[in-house]
């Protein structure tokens, strides 16, 4: 009896430590929610929890997850009609591309003395058509000098046309070398040439030169590949065509001409006998002619260091705008005109898009 009693009594004392135990922690727990600051980081915690998206739709029932599951799947095939879409853009700018091509054609007549335009086509009337009127004196004798002069060192066309756009684009003059420059005012004509019906999208520059001391191809090509089809893994990525990988060509240089590269001697010493020599190696040389020997993407999905990949986009970057501003506006690159509307541009409404290509193209590497 006795033992059962102090089992009684011992079972009694548990349940009143227990008792006293949760109203301890009841008294904390009112204190604590008593605490402003307490209160308030719940709150923050909350709010922000309802402000995630991810958050809200993991609490959404099933059958409301399953719909938004159906909607993804739609906009899968949107993202695919989307890239029919920009195929479809890319065999109109190579319809259009042979109607420019005429044109082209003349503007590389005029820029190289081929051919003279008329007073016709030479007719330009500026902004400052009246200030030019009240000079038109001072005019009429500067353009009877350079008349004069032209005649004597029998000028044609327009000298360093095409190296002169170089040196005015920030983006192509810090790839051009001061040895670089004769080789450039030999540059005669740029063009942009779009893959064939059928083939995988891509298109080319092709930079056409003249006899030079330099190499002996008469035209060098840059081949740039685009996809147009949204990632397998993430399509939802999808915003329109992209340049996914790059071709350059062989500059077959003259002896003793290659800018690309440079030699450097190095002094070597025997281990053995102690005996010093001197080697000559050649080694890369910066140069804008690098740029048609680009870095190649790997196709065996290894990945390319940090440089390298910084080293592609930028060669993308470069042969976008070749494509997009250089040769279709080259007269207003060489003037400086179309530097400035760039310059208000991305000082002004950065967010229109030029073209709906133009706007979409992206870079992959």
């Amino acid at each position: 009896m006795a033992d059962n009693s102090k089992a009684e009594d011992t079972a009694s004392d548990s349940v009143e430590a227990a008792k006293n135990a949760s109203d301890k922690k009841e008294k904390l727990a009112d204190q604590v929610m008593q605490n402003p600051q307490v209160l308030a980081a719940l709150q923050e915690r909350l709010d922000n929890t309802a402000l995630t998206p991810s958050s809200y739709i993991e609490t959404l029932p099933k059958a409301v997850k399953r719909r938004i599951d159906a909607l993804k799947q739609l906009q899968v095939k949107c993202a695919h009609i989307e890239a029919k879409f920009y195929e479809e853009v890319h065999d109109l700018e190579r319809k259009y591309a042979a109607l420019y091509q005429p044109l082209f054609d003349k503007r590389r007549e005029f820029i190289n003395g081929e051919a003279e335009p008329t007073d016709a086509e030479s007719e330009w009337h500026s902004e400052n058509e009246e200030e030019e009127k009240l000079a038109g004196d001072l005019k009429n004798v500067v353009v009877i000098e350079e008349k004069a002069e032209a005649e004597e060192t029998n000028l044609k066309g327009i000298p360093d046309f095409w190296f002169t756009i170089f040196r005015n684009v920030d983006m192509l003059s810090e790839l051009v070398q001061e040895y670089d420059e004769p080789i450039l005012k030999h540059l005669q004509d740029i063009k942009v040439k779009f893959s064939e019906p059928g083939q995988p999208m891509s298109f080319s520059l092709e930079f056409h030169f003249g006899p030079n001391d330099y190499f002996s191809n008469s035209v060098l090509t840059k081949t740039y590949k685009m996809k147009s089809e949204p990632d397998k893994t993430d399509p939802f990525s999808f915003e329109g065509p992209e340049i996914v990988d790059c071709e350059g060509c062989t500059i077959d240089w003259k002896k003793g001409k290659n800018v690309t590269v440079k030699t450097i001697k190095k002094k070597q010493k025997h281990k053995g006998r102690g005996t010093v020599r001197t080697i000559t190696k050649q080694v890369p040389n910066d140069s804008f002619f690098n740029f048609f020997n680009p870095i190649k993407v790997s196709g065996d999905g290894e990945s390319l260091d940090e440089d390298s990949e910084f080293t592609l986009a930028a060669d993308f970057e470069i042969g976008h705008f070749f494509r997009e501003r250089i040769v279709p506006r080259a007269v207003l690159y060489f003037t400086g005109e179309a530097i400035e509307d760039d310059d208000n541009f991305e000082e002004g409404e950065e967010g229109e898009e030029e073209s709906i290509l133009a706007g979409q193209l992206k870079v992959h590497t």
